[in-house]
């Protein structure tokens, strides 16, 4: 576990903002993937594709054509698997929980209780401080 990186965070939208997307949503998975996507094709990716990409999805699982109050594991997990992600449980420790500084270094998406975040060197980027909570496990990147 990196100390250093406990309760912190960077601030980051994924490009919501810059994309004219305006007001507060659920969309954490639309911003972590494109974080997370930025970061492993070492180039800007469209925020609007990401949430776009997610809003499909969840319509073909039967649910509103949106993703701006979130999706389901079921609908997230589909759509990273066909971009060549794969989940990995989080580390077990005893007496505590894991936290995205137990993550190992390079990039990720996190799921946290009702969140995804996108964790870059055990540190979430995110709209807020998620520091703190307990990580369930994390999509990496197949190479």
């Amino acid at each position: 576990m990196n100390i250093e990186n406990l309760n912190r965070f960077v601030y980051a939208d994924g490009g919501r903002e810059l994309s004219g997307y305006k007001g507060k949503t659920g969309d954490c998975g639309a911003r972590a993937l494109a974080i997370a996507t930025a970061y492993h094709n070492k180039s800007f990716v469209d925020y609007p594709y990401c949430y776009k990409l997610l809003a499909q999805a969840n319509k073909d699982f039967g649910f509103a054509k949106s993703a701006r109050n979130g999706v389901e594991k079921n609908v997230y997990q589909s759509v990273l698997n066909k971009l060549g992600w794969h989940w990995v449980s989080a580390p077990k420790f005893q007496r505590r929980k894991a936290r995205c500084a137990d993550l190992p270094q390079g990039c990720f998406i996190a799921q946290q209780a009702g969140h995804f975040v996108a964790v870059i060197d055990g540190v979430p980027w995110d709209i807020f401080d998620s520091s703190h909570r307990m990580v369930y496990g994390y999509w990496e990147k197949k190479q």
